[in-house]
């Protein structure tokens, strides 16, 4: 008797469910029938043909493979979550136990044979809703994957040395892909893993993330705007790396080499390693220590009066030549940012004007001086001064 009112049970439930969700998609297959009708009829129709020879069976009905995974493949690719979809199938196990309730009552079962029926019916929904969930995690897996290839393609164009009209178009057609609004400025980061499982940084949406890097690198959109560097301080938690400077869109690239430039000398250990760094906040050693090879060549020009000096004379005279460079005062100033005896201020400098004659008084040669001084002392091969530089 079950049976035969299945098909007319399954209309009854989806008049009701469009009545309460006028909104909801109807799907058609190929003949025309709406796709939620066929799977409330085919669920009706396995629940029934499972109390029919429940004498025989063991365990929970089986539920119909495929129909209610799409369900929830489906809610995952448009974007819905799933209690809309938990609630549709409540009410259809609703208006299905007050038919069969009817029927029991008319065939007269017994009241435990009833209580047995309802658990099987709640257990029935409970694999209705794990095949929809199933649905649901798969159209999720799939979407996360396909963004983060569009991510990653934007992210390519983006750090690309050179932007032409052509370009700037098919920046915009991928930003629009993913749903990214182009910003007017970007900070590029370069991130050094704390271990091969760490957990992905929560930087949320808005900031573009590529993880498949060996160091990975991420592109902040604007910046400097309001609440933006607490979010990615947080997010950051337990990552170490350095972030560029802001610059437009366009120069992206740019950023990103000053990351690249940082994260090289947070690994060479002449820059604070174990945290992420802004570039803005470590000029003087991005600028004097990047060029080498240069600042190297320099230094062996303009030091050479140091050369007949030993190894620990010739670096407490140029600890002072830079701490008078600096603050470009007497003795006792210098004194007081180095610790010292005036008069060993005075004694150290007079070997200084003796090594370098009149070029000490030379405004370029000074420049020069105190350039390869501080970059020396960037490298520790000169001592902090007490109030620092």
């Amino acid at each position: 008797m079950a049976m035969a009112e299945a098909p007319e049970l399954a209309e009854e439930i989806l008049r009701e469910i469009r009545r309460e969700y006028p909104h909801l998609p109807v799907v058609l297959d190929d003949s025309g029938e709406p796709m939620a009708l066929i799977g409330i009829r085919r669920a009706i129709e396995v629940f029934v043909q499972h109390l029919e020879h429940a004498r025989d069976a063991s365990g929970r009905p089986t539920v119909p493979p495929g129909v209610f995974q799409a369900f929830g493949r489906g809610e995952g690719l448009h974007g819905r979550s799933l209690d809309s979809l938990q609630a549709i199938y409540r009410m259809g196990v609703r208006l299905a136990w007050r038919r069969l309730a009817d029927i029991g009552q008319r065939v007269e079962i017994p009241p435990p044979a009833m209580y047995e029926l309802v658990d099987a019916g709640y257990e029935y929904l409970d694999g209705l809703v794990d095949q929809s969930v199933r649905g649901y995690a798969e159209a999720a897996a799939r979407q996360a994957g396909e963004r983060l290839r569009l991510q990653r393609r934007l992210m390519e164009l983006l750090l690309a040395e050179r932007h032409g009209d052509e370009a700037s178009d098919a920046l915009a057609e991928r930003a629009a892909r993913i749903g990214w609004p182009l910003p007017e400025t970007v900070a590029v980061g370069v991130l050094l893993r704390p271990a091969r499982e760490a957990v992905a940084p929560a930087v949320g949406q808005e900031v573009l993330l590529d993880l498949e890097c060996e160091q990975p690198r991420m592109v902040v959109p604007d910046p400097d705007a309001a609440g933006r560097p607490e979010l990615v301080h947080r997010a950051l938690t337990g990552w170490a790396g350095a972030i560029g400077p802001p610059v437009p869109l366009t120069g992206a690239a740019k950023s990103l080499r000053w990351a690249e430039a940082a994260v090289g000398l947070m690994e060479r250990g002449l820059l604070p390693a174990g945290e992420v760094l802004y570039c803005t906040e470590h000029t003087e050693a991005l600028v004097l220590l990047q060029p080498e090879e240069l600042i190297d060549d320099l230094a062996l020009r303009v030091l050479a009066p140091l050369s007949h000096c030993g190894p620990s004379h010739g670096r407490r005279l140029a600890e002072t030549l830079l701490a008078w460079l600096e603050t470009r005062g007497g003795a006792p100033e210098v004194a007081a940012r180095l610790g010292v005896h005036p008069q060993t201020v005075r004694y150290r400098l007079r070997q200084i004007r003796e090594l370098w004659g009149d070029e000490i008084d030379d405004p370029d040669r000074r420049f020069e001086l105190e350039l390869v001084l501080r970059a020396r002392r960037l490298r520790g091969m000169l001592g902090q001064t007490r109030e620092g530089s």
